[in-house]
């Protein structure tokens, strides 16, 4: 605990001109923000949900998952000096958030039933000692009476709930120990609570708000939309087979791949094995150490492909996911969302696949059955869910931008005509010719099948006539003299299947309920039979799929080799230290440094998500591994980033003077814009002495009226106070004189500027 403790002190010297944490700016928290995770900026409504915190404020806020919700709750503690609790409901997701705030210096820790004697105690004791900033808990452990009552003694301000569409009855995922958190505004009449989720619609949002006993909460909704995420839906015909194709297109990258059944994933690993692919399956019939061997691995990069039932995946905090792969259609948009959520959580483009079935619809049905069979409310537990599982059946079977439907059905308009990310968008789909004549020819079959044995028969069979088949079956029943036995012969019977599913899915054809659906027209099958209604049917997915511009731009200027050398360093390091991959780096910062190559400290900390801690921990190794690499393949290095655009520029060999030149004029443009001497110095690739004198004279040139961008007051005030007594000539005395409280470079600016207001 010691760097820990450390960390929390720096802090606090930060935010010590604050008179109150509500007032505190937004250069404050952009200055913590660098220094803990090395970001330069926030993303949408992270501010406001910081202040809403800092203010004391309730909230709800739903931002998808990526768009930082972890930082709205980690920033106010550390500005207000105070513990807040987090409450959260895996244990693996604890340990993997307390992991990364760890590994940044952040003093955070868990109480979980996975941790030992020892290690519990020590918690307490630091939280009793107001060490932490966050403790994470499970919703179980915090209203525990005893608990309670230690936290009413700590005087704890905040409490923020994560996962929190949990608490809802209209959510995706209702637990229903959620609903106990209620006692929070109760037992804390002081404290502020914050609910966080990355889905929930306008009714969830509500629900949520009256289940805690918000007092008028903020409600800040993000934007839905992922746009890093390429969505791909594709008739499932072999399954095992199109897993595999997808695979393939993300070699060495992480996938994780949903099954609706436990023999499902078991099967499907199994199938991915007999091809030379590591996998492991992954539900809830597998033992704890079995689970938890699966999780490390998929965590430290040693496994890359885990094939799961839903309960993989929210515990799972790996940023680097490339793929999700949805074998069984989802019983709802909420949870396609959450569970395509954790794809891109860095930011780089993912490939979501959904390989669809109608036949899944039948399969979720009976299980709602079953499951709700035993409730109270069985009847409108069974609807509700049935409600969520049309609205996903239309998702799939509505050939529309798929954005565009995803942010529509969480209430939000998509502002563009083309997402340029999704199959449809992409032209990877195609309505299949003379769609309304096959539509004839099936349905036509169903009728006169049904006409000749006097009952009806479910989709394989139909198939089958329609093919032409030489079954037992067609024999015995005579039909193979039916008029439409063989009139779409030479169609393979899964393609054929699946036009079935989508006149099922269009309310063309019907289906019988019960263990054995039969076909059936209805009063839609005979306009079509009639000629008074056209239908499209869509042709299978095309196989060659297209690389988008996303793709194209996050790999802009990227060295791969040296990407996967950096990778090999990143795994070794997670090795070492026990902790998942991603907690040492991200794939986007290893993609940057790929792309800049820093061989220097200053260079290094310019890549994206590299905070202080980080330089100090794994600086020299990373420059110096970039540096070998580099000259051992005879690669630039030290490249610098155009800040105002995606571009880069390799420093080139112009004279000293020139580069020179160039750089003083970028500084200057900089400066007059207000950038601090910290992203000039970034950006230029600097020594801070050399960027303070550039700014030093960009002030005699520009002869500002203020420097308090750059200088405070209160140091302006000490250095020009200074200055009237030991003189404007020499810095030494004047640092002296301060008591080598003020930098060096801070004195230059201000005399700089002092000198020119006497002028």
């Amino acid at each position: 605990m010691e760097t820990t403790q450390t960390s929390l002190n720096e802090s606090e010297d930060r935010k010590a001109t604050l008179a109150s944490p509500s007032t505190a700016s937004l250069d404050l928290i952009l200055q913590l923000v660098h220094g803990y995770w090395g970001y330069d900026t926030l993303r949408p409504l992270q501010e406001e949900a910081i202040r809403a915190t800092l203010e004391g404020r309730d909230s709800v806020v739903v931002l998808p998952t990526g768009g930082g919700k972890s930082l709205c709750y980690q920033i106010p503690p550390a500005i207000a000096s105070q513990t807040h609790i987090v409450v959260s409901p895996l244990i693996s997701l604890m340990k993997d958030q307390v992991d990364g705030l760890i590994a940044c210096d952040y003093p955070a820790a868990a109480l979980h039933s996975g941790m030992t004697a020892d290690e519990k105690n020590e918690t307490m004791r630091d939280l009793k000692a107001g060490k932490l900033r966050l403790l994470f808990v499970s919703p179980e452990r915090l209203v525990m009476p005893g608990f309670l009552h230690l936290l009413s003694q700590l005087d704890i301000r905040a409490f923020a709930i994560d996962e929190a569409h949990c608490i809802s009855q209209w959510g995706h995922d209702f637990r229903p120990e959620y609903r106990q958190l209620a006692v929070l505004q109760d037992r804390f009449p002081q404290a502020s609570v914050h609910a966080y989720t990355a889905t929930a619609t306008e009714r969830v949002r509500e629900d949520i708000a009256a289940q805690l006993c918000l007092t008028k909460p903020a409600m800040l909704v993000g934007t839905f939309d992922r746009p890093n995420l390429i969505y791909r839906i594709v008739p499932r015909l072999d399954v095992h087979a199109q897993v595999i194709e997808v695979i393939r297109r993300h070699a060495r990258e992480a996938a994780i791949i949903y099954c609706l059944s436990r023999k499902d994933t078991e099967t499907m690993a199994g199938a991915l094995k007999k091809v030379g692919i590591n996998a492991r399956a992954y539900h809830a019939g597998l033992s704890q150490s079995q689970r938890n061997s699966t999780q490390e691995a998929f965590a430290n990069e040693s496994l890359d492909v885990v094939a799961a039932t839903v309960a993989f995946g929210m515990g799972i905090d790996r940023s680097n996911v490339r793929c999700v792969i949805h074998a069984t259609m989802p019983k709802s948009i909420e949870h396609y969302q959450q569970e395509t959520g954790r794809a891109g959580r860095d930011g780089l483009e993912a490939e979501c696949v959904l390989f669809y079935s109608a036949g899944d619809i039948m399969r979720w049905k009976s299980l709602f059955e079953r499951s709700a069979e035993d409730l109270d409310d069985a009847v409108h537990i069974i609807a509700a869910q049935t409600l969520l599982l049309e609205d996903m059946r239309r998702y799939c079977t509505v050939p529309s931008c798929r954005h565009c439907t995803l942010s529509e059905h969480f209430g939000q308009a998509y502002p563009e005509p083309d997402c340029k990310a999704c199959d449809i968008c992409l032209g990877e789909t195609a309505a299949a010719e003379e769609a309304t004549e096959i539509a004839q020819k099936i349905l036509s079959s169903v009728a006169r099948i049904q006409r000749l044995s006097g009952i009806s028969y479910g989709i394989g069979h139909n198939a089958d006539v329609l093919i032409g088949a030489n079954t037992q079956a067609i024999r015995q029943r005579g039909h193979d003299q039916a008029t439409t036995y063989g009139l779409l012969k030479g169609t393979p019977k899964k393609v054929l299947t699946q036009w079935m599913y989508q006149l099922f899915d269009q309310n063309l054809l019907s289906r019988s309920s019960g263990d054995l659906p039969v076909l059936e027209l209805n009063e839609a099958s005979w306009e079509v039979l009639r000629g008074n209604r056209k239908v499209k049917l869509m042709k299978t997915a095309i196989e060659t799929v297209k690389e988008t511009s996303i793709s194209t731009i996050s790999w802009d200027g990227v060295d791969r080799d040296l990407f996967e050398h950096l990778r090999n360093i990143r795994r070794e390091l997670s090795e070492k230290s026990s902790v998942p991959a991603f907690v040492i780096f991200s794939d986007r910062t290893l993609r940057d440094l790929a792309r800049r190559r820093p061989t220097e400290l200053i260079m290094f900390k310019a890549a994206h998500g590299i905070g202080d801690a980080k330089v100090k921990k794994f600086g020299k190794r990373f420059c110096l591994e970039i540096s070998d690499f580099c000259r051992e393949h005879s690669l630039s290095v030290d490249i610098v980033i155009d800040p105002n655009s995606a571009s880069e520029t390799a420093p080139a060999a112009p004279s000293p003077t020139t580069q020179t030149n160039t750089a003083k004029i970028t500084a200057f443009e900089m400066f007059a814009k207000g950038k601090t001497i910290d992203a000039v110095m970034t950006a230029l690739s600097r020594a801070q002495t050399t960027t303070a004198g550039y700014l030093c004279d960009f002030i005699e040139e520009t002869k500002p009226k203020s420097v308090e961008k750059w200088v405070s007051k209160s140091i302006y005030v000490e250095v020009a106070g200074a200055a009237d007594h030991v003189g404007f000539d020499k810095l030494k005395p004047i640092y002296e004189h301060l008591k080598e409280k003020v930098a060096y470079h801070q004195i230059k600016i201000v005399l700089a500027h002092a000198r020119n207001h006497q002028e």
